[in-house]
């Protein structure tokens, strides 16, 4: 099954671990035949949010929502179950500085022929 580990950092946080660090793990990752994609994202200053009401785009930026810890990045893997998922998730460098939220990935029905 699919997870995606959500890294969540704050503002003083943002670049407490060097993209090394998180690389060296991502390779973990890859040599386990679990890692299916991770990216790190920009600060959230270059965010566009993106809403759609009555027909209507509306944009904002930055994040729509204000919270302490933004979304930093993410891994995108491949588990048993849960809790293989979390065990991947405790190793993810930023965990130590910020949190990791661990989300199954549901399978979008496009109705396609198997």
């Amino acid at each position: 099954m699919k997870y995606l580990c959500l890294v969540y950092l704050d503002r003083e946080n943002w670049s407490a671990c060097a993209d090394p660090v998180c690389a060296d793990y991502a390779q973990h990752l890859v040599d386990s035949q679990v890692m299916l994609a991770a990216e790190p994202l920009h600060p959230v200053e270059t965010a566009t949010t993106v809403r759609v009401r009555n027909g209507q785009t509306q944009l904002y930026d930055g994040p729509f929502a204000e919270t302490k810890e933004l979304l930093a990045g993410f891994y995108l893997v491949e588990a048993r179950d849960l809790n293989e998922a979390i065990r991947i998730a405790e190793g993810i460098p930023p965990a130590k500085y910020g949190s990791i939220e661990v989300r199954p990935v549901r399978q979008l029905d496009l109705g396609l022929p198997a």
